[in-house]
């Protein structure tokens, strides 16, 4: 008989608006249920594998949430896999910095972005989402987890992986061998210390700069793991980004002018800006997509394509133009 686990919540705390607030729900092991409202993967504890599912009962804000697992975990697993699921669902997070910076998102509560249950798995998802199309990126995740572990790969299985290996039964391309990079630094000895990087008191700057110093990771890679990390000071630019500045905020010139014109144009809400901007950007897909909680890894997440993402969504882009403007924009779940 599996283990249920009763996990307390901040009092606006959503499971379906937190989950589906990041795009890493639709990626392996994650799996969202939009018909039972329930978020489900493979979490790895000590004693070895188990599959959660995790439900809110009745959908309501701020009750309890239910963890039932596959099988019996003990105490210590226990206290692992809260660790794991509060990191995933952002427990910790105080909202109201956020809202304080940015009230627009106050009344519909977005404020949490769902991430991975560790770092490192925040950081081979953020490789495997460079330079690629979404439903590739979909495909590498869901065949890590196919080929390597069902509760995605540890640093320690992606060490001992032969680079050609992963590029042919995991089409992860020429990330192979940033992906076994990867995982032989965070199993070195004093590769990395995790709880440096988490450490609020440690500086962004310094945070930034480390992460360049990995493999495969420039810029774009370093402001999405800074996110994930919930260091919100640095946007994490890419083709989406100068995607949104012309179809959604009405922009028009270069490339490499609109990137700067979106770093200064975020720069008014502080340490807070990837927040401000991922929320704008989220607005516009869901608007294209519907809810973010409605949508399937299998379906939707295959509509993400440049093709399909090139003309304006309508009401979107008007709200978030005028909201450049005014600084005031209507706001939906």
């Amino acid at each position: 008989m599996g283990t249920t686990l009763t996990i307390r919540v901040p009092s606006d705390f959503d499971l379906a608006r937190d989950v589906c607030s990041y795009g890493y729900f639709l990626l392996a092991p994650n799996r969202w249920d939009p018909e039972s409202l329930t978020f489900h993967r493979v979490l790895r504890l000590r004693d070895g594998r188990s599959a959660v599912t995790i439900g809110q009962a009745g959908g309501k804000r701020g009750v309890a949430l239910k963890a039932r697992f596959d099988r019996a975990i003990s105490r210590t697993e226990q206290g692992e896999a809260r660790t794991q699921i509060a990191r995933m669902l952002q427990l910790d997070d105080d909202v109201r910095a956020f809202h304080k910076i940015d009230p627009r998102w106050k009344k519909s509560g977005r404020a949490r972005l769902f991430r991975s249950p560790t770092m490192f798995e925040d950081v081979i998802k953020t490789v495997t989402s460079c330079n690629v199309a979404w439903p590739s990126t979909i495909r590498m995740n869901a065949r890590l987890c196919e080929v390597v572990d069902a509760a995605f790969p540890s640093p320690r299985q992606l060490a001992r992986r032969t680079p050609s290996v992963l590029r042919a039964r995991c089409g992860v391309g020429y990330r192979d061998q940033r992906l076994v990079d990867l995982g032989k630094l965070f199993t070195s000895k004093g590769g990395v210390d995790v709880g440096w990087f988490e450490d609020p008191a440690t500086p962004d700057d310094d945070v930034f700069e480390a992460l360049l110093g990995w493999p495969g990771i420039g810029p774009y890679a370093a402001g999405n793991i800074m996110q994930l990390l919930g260091r919100y000071s640095r946007l994490a630019v890419d083709t989406e980004s100068v995607r949104h500045a012309k179809v959604t905020l009405g922009w028009e010139g270069e490339d490499a002018e609109l990137r700067t014109r979106l770093e200064a144009h975020y720069q008014r809400f502080g340490d807070q800006r990837f927040r401000s901007y991922w929320f704008e950007l989220w607005e516009d897909y869901e608007a294209r997509q519907g809810p973010a909680w409605t949508w399937v890894r299998e379906t939707t997440g295959q509509a993400f394509t440049a093709s399909r993402m090139r003309e304006p969504a309508g009401p979107v882009r008007r709200a978030v133009r005028k909201t450049t403007q005014t600084g005031s924009v209507r706001r939906g779940r």
